[in-house]
């Protein structure tokens, strides 16, 4: 089991500093080839994202600069073991906490590169979260939300602080959102919202209330938040 590490934060400090990423230049026909065989399981779009170097955790504050790349040396990055052991995949969560005190997670449909994982809705930034000079996770947790599940910020009261789960390469930046819904109430609003959608991304609604709700298909830095929360 991959060791995590959560570090508190009020602030998050997240530069975008263009720059070439030797691994996708020095490998680019492999990264191609691994691509290809991955576009043939399934029908995946070779997009622009955004990945982190130097994260640095310092009183109550996460500093880091980003970069872009395309999704298919992200992809081979990631199904290869990590190879460029100097970038890490900081990426946003909206932990969606209801009334009653469920959280809502949602499991990634077939047709999607994470399928039949479960985690909260969020995802790898994009060109589109990028602010100038910065990288605004914020905002693009917002858009995931969204994009996900139908709501909107203004259903949603997001905490102060953001847990920063750092598990392997990953760095699963969590910040809780309270939600004026019983867990039930939300699950049947985001599964109406998914039947109106002709290829939603989730394929179903998880409710987590304690660690005996916890799944193997939830991936460690998910697992880690809830027993941190669940300990407190």
């Amino acid at each position: 089991m991959t060791q995590s590490v959560i570090h508190r934060v009020t602030a998050l400090d997240l530069g975008f500093v263009p720059r070439p990423w030797p691994f996708a230049d020095e490998r680019r026909a492999e990264i191609s080839a691994h691509f290809a065989i991955k576009q043939q399981e399934r029908p995946i779009w070779n997009g622009r994202v955004l990945l982190g170097r130097d994260p640095v955790f310092t009183a109550g504050r996460l500093r880091a600069s980003y970069f872009e790349t395309d999704f298919a040396s992200f992809l081979a990055w990631r199904d290869w073991g990590f190879p460029d052991a100097g970038v890490f995949n900081g990426f946003g969560m909206g932990a969606l906490r209801c009334s009653d005190g469920a959280f809502v997670l949602g499991e990634m449909g077939q047709h999607t590169a994470n399928a039949g994982r479960i985690y909260f809705p969020g995802g790898t930034p994009d060109p589109d979260d990028i602010r100038g000079d910065a990288v605004d996770i914020a905002g693009s947790i917002a858009r995931e939300i969204e994009e996900e599940t139908g709501l909107t910020p203004a259903d949603y009261r997001p905490h102060a602080h953001w847990d920063c789960v750092v598990s392997g390469s990953a760095l699963a930046m969590i910040r809780i959102l309270d939600i004026d819904l019983a867990g039930e109430a939300l699950r049947a609003r985001i599964e109406a919202n998914l039947a109106r959608q002709d290829r939603p991304e989730l394929s179903a609604i998880h409710l987590v209330r304690a660690t005996r709700d916890l799944t193997a298909a939830m991936p460690r830095f998910v697992t880690a938040f809830f027993e941190n929360q669940f300990a407190t």
